[in-house]
């Protein structure tokens, strides 16, 4: 497979490191930490309002630039170096591809459109509240905390959502609820009464979660975006959408590991000489490297396979999914611990990144499919164990 970047993916690659190199950097990341429970308000202005980031993977007929999963996923590569405090994840991966895929499986909700349309000019923080988050059982109705009642008036759900990536800042909330035996996906306006939102201590408090108690009483029935297996079929497909972007995410956080171990040990001298010339460490510097670039490989692959398939992914595009996927958690992971090591006494310190991305490691590694999850739902649809993934074609 061509994996040539286009003149296109190049200037959003390079004009996104630029800018976050700029507005996220490790002094305004912690301060954003520190004092605003890691939202980063002026970098979400600039992102959103002024550059149209949440539109990259918005149809145009939507109001967005109608881009593939290999130009999000270079933004978000850049995005995980930085550590950016903003709800891009939510709004522009989560609720965007939610509405773009319902979009795509003909829902006929005037509120799809609009609602995008709202993300693209970053008018509308949101996010998708899944229950689970592996990918392969995100359309699993068994599991789905919420339900929703038919009223006179519209629709009465109730339920709560324990663990909402973004809940935090998001205006809009993608529900899915069950339906007596249907699924449906509802678009909630946090503002409106029977919606409680408690943000929830987390180990990387750069990406914020809520816990969401639904108690919302009557919603109009337009709010019901989706029902039945176009539901299933979008709430599947995004999850691997998402599962690769978060890869991408992760792949930059490694790069980043990797550039500030090279940093320090080029600049800390210990027996009259920088220890980046002592052999051990260089053969240490040289596993992370490998880590990171076989990582890339994997995510860059399953971008370009994505945007192959065109809307239409097989069985062959949610493997290679979790082949970048896993192949990230383990890259992140493991330069992640190797730039603590490498930092000496003070790589777990506050004062020094690594600790940084060694907590997202952490985090993200459990987010939408672990490496241990995904492995074995690969040697599972090898061997025939079970049935496709819904949305996807033989």
């Amino acid at each position: 497979m061509d994996l040539v970047l286009t003149e296109e993916e190049v200037l959003i690659r390079d004009s996104a490191a630029e800018v976050l190199a700029q507005q996220s950097a490790s002094a305004e990341v912690r301060r954003v930490l520190e004092r605003h429970a890691g939202y980063d308000a002026a970098l979400w202005q600039t992102m959103a309002g002024k550059l149209g980031w949440c539109g990259l993977s918005v149809p145009e007929h939507a109001g967005g630039a109608g881009l593939g999963a290999t130009a999000l996923a270079l933004l978000m590569e850049q995005m995980g170096r930085r550590l950016a405090c903003v709800p891009y994840f939510g709004t522009a991966v989560l609720a965007a591809q939610a509405l773009t895929q319902c979009l795509g499986a003909g829902s006929e909700s005037e509120a799809v459109v609009r609602w995008l349309a709202r993300i693209a000019a970053g008018e509308t923080r949101a996010t998708l509240a899944l229950a689970r988050t592996a990918p392969f059982e995100a359309a699993n109705a068994d599991v789905l905390p919420i339900t929703a009642q038919k009223t006179a008036e519209g629709y009465c759900l109730d339920g709560t959502l324990s663990a909402v990536v973004d809940g935090v800042m998001a205006d809009l909330l993608l529900v899915p609820a069950r339906v007596g035996d249907e699924l449906a996906l509802f678009a909630i306006d946090t503002t409106q009464p029977g919606v409680s939102r408690k943000p929830l201590p987390t180990l990387d408090a750069t990406r914020p979660f809520a816990c969401i108690e639904l108690d919302a009483g009557n919603v109009a029935y337009e709010a019901c975006l989706a029902q039945g297996d176009m539901v299933r079929h979008a709430l599947t497909r995004t999850a691997w959408f998402a599962s690769l972007a978060l890869a991408a995410e992760q792949l930059g956080g490694a790069q980043q590991c990797l550039d500030l171990t090279l940093a320090y040990t080029s600049e800390r001298v210990q027996f009259g000489r920088t220890i980046a010339s002592f052999q051990a460490v260089k053969h240490r510097c040289a596993e992370m490297l490998v880590a990171v670039e076989a990582a890339r490989s994997a995510v860059l692959g399953a971008a370009a396979a994505w945007d192959a398939a065109q809307g239409a992914p097989t069985a062959t595009e949610f493997a290679e999914i979790a082949v970048a996927k896993s192949s990230a958690n383990d890259a992140l992971r493991y330069c992640a611990q190797e730039a603590i090591q490498l930092h000496g006494g003070v790589g777990f310190t506050w004062e020094y990144d690594p600790q940084l991305y060694f907590k997202r490691a952490q985090a993200s590694g459990a987010l939408f499919g672990s490496t241990p999850g995904l492995l074995g739902w690969l040697a599972d649809l090898v061997i025939g164990r079970h049935t496709l993934p819904e949305g996807a074609h033989a």
